[in-house]
């Protein structure tokens, strides 16, 4: 098993690398890089005092150079040098992705390039809202899915099992932030209710509460983007844990336990259960990370969350490129470690998986 380990390890480092290349190359073609941002932000700026009748017009020089960067015109060329040496864009694109990749290493994600505060700074200060979002629902999903999936294949093929299972397809085809749009109007001010929060993770006066109305607080205002979120997680455990428990119960194990004379509940829970459960059990890792890093923009935009998923879609919009690669770089680490913790579960609960003799 430690050779495996090992060889996942080694596997890591060309896999993150080719995910930040490929990642890096598709930038360098994108449109509207930083210094066009900046651009745009003075050629808006001129606009407006012209059309005011304001005084004198911003103006960096008169160059008459032409620049590769869009709306340069009549800027000072020495102007958009010194923005290209801010952003880095002074340097070759293979010696700033060295760069990059160097500092990433050694976990220095530096600043980001318009809020000036560091790129680990701002991904602490947003976890708490993709941290809430993520566990909770992960929670919620396995508690519904678990005793949803095993009683279905218990009534495998009965009208609770047709009917359930077009519920859940339902469901999962109905997009998330379509159906927190739905909440919104009927429980949150819209054309009906006005029961729940529209805004944030907690009250503005959230200091200010006893601890149990903190905890009240805090869940008010989660309660939306939950069920919002959960009414296509679980579909895919649910079936999961059905699929498994139907190929555990039709084993000759299963069938010797019922000649000697044990019940149902035994042979289920006392048998079926351990096996049956593997491989949910061993996707929890991964599981937990997909629910923590994905499916959760949308939701954190309706319900005005300031979390990661936010974050990453202001970064991308705004061309923020540290923090659009710092954040790339954290998740696609994640991914990989919880991909091999996956597999170390594995073989914890199950001894007779061996990935160490498989061939590779």
């Amino acid at each position: 098993m430690g050779a495996y380990i090992i060889r996942r390890l080694l596997l890591m480092i060309p896999t993150i690398v080719g995910i930040m290349a490929i990642s890096f190359l598709v930038v360098q073609f994108a449109p509207g890089g930083p210094v066009e941002q900046v651009i745009a932000q003075i050629q808006g700026q001129n606009a407006g005092d012209r059309l005011s009748g304001g005084g004198d017009t911003f103006n960096q020089g008169g160059g008459g150079e032409e620049s590769r960067y869009r709306g340069a015109q009549g800027l000072d060329p020495e102007f958009i040098k010194k923005l290209e040496q801010q952003f880095g864009f002074d340097k070759p694109p293979l010696t700033r992705f060295l760069d990059m990749m160097w500092n990433y290493i050694r976990f220095d994600f530096g600043e980001s390039f318009f809020r000036n505060t560091s790129v680990l700074d701002l991904i602490i200060d947003k976890l708490p809202v993709s941290i809430s979002l993520g566990f909770w629902i992960l929670i919620v999903s396995y508690l519904i899915s678990i005793p949803l999936g095993i009683r279905k294949a218990v009534k495998d093929g009965s009208t609770f099992d047709v009917w359930t299972s077009g519920v859940i397809i339902i469901g999962y085809a109905v997009p998330s932030f379509l159906f927190g749009i739905l909440l919104i109007v009927l429980f949150a001010g819209g054309s009906f209710l006005d029961w729940f929060p529209l805004r944030g993770l907690v009250s503005d006066n959230f200091s200010e509460l006893s601890w149990w109305e903190k905890i009240v607080d805090y869940f008010w205002h989660l309660t939306l983007p939950l069920i919002a979120l959960s009414l296509s997680a679980f579909a895919t455990t649910t079936l999961l844990t059905k699929n498994s428990f139907i190929d555990e119960i039709k084993k000759q194990y299963v069938t010797t336990a019922r000649a000697k004379g044990l019940n149902e509940r035994q042979v289920l829970y006392g048998h079926v259960f351990r096996n049956a459960m593997l491989i949910v059990i061993a996707g929890f890792p991964g599981a937990f990370i997909s629910a923590f890093f994905t499916g959760s923009l949308l939701i954190e935009n309706i319900f005005s969350l300031d979390g990661l998923g936010r974050l990453g879609y202001l970064a991308v919009i705004n061309r923020d490129y540290p923090i659009v690669f710092g954040t790339l770089y954290i998740f696609s680490l994640m991914g990989l470690v919880v991909s091999l913790v996956s597999d170390l579960i594995y073989t914890w609960i199950d001894p007779r998986i061996d990935f160490e003799r498989r061939d590779v």
